[in-house]
């Protein structure tokens, strides 16, 4: 009998110890894809940037 209410208390506070373990790993999960979406934004820039240097080259050459 007593073994099993001091399983039962085991069971209870290990539950209780991992409550917050959804809530962090969500957090880090959010933060990774916070700092990816902030890279691939910044990469998509750069490259619309040049693209768009290379095109405005090419219409004045056109142009001329």
């Amino acid at each position: 009998m007593q073994q099993r209410k001091n399983t039962q208390r085991f069971n209870r506070s290990v539950r209780n110890d991992e409550r917050g373990e959804g809530v962090i790993s969500l957090a880090i999960g959010v933060l990774i894809m916070a700092f990816l979406g902030a890279g691939m934004w910044i990469a998509f820039k750069s490259t619309m940037t040049d693209t768009q240097n290379q095109v405005d080259t090419q219409v004045q050459n056109i142009g001329s």
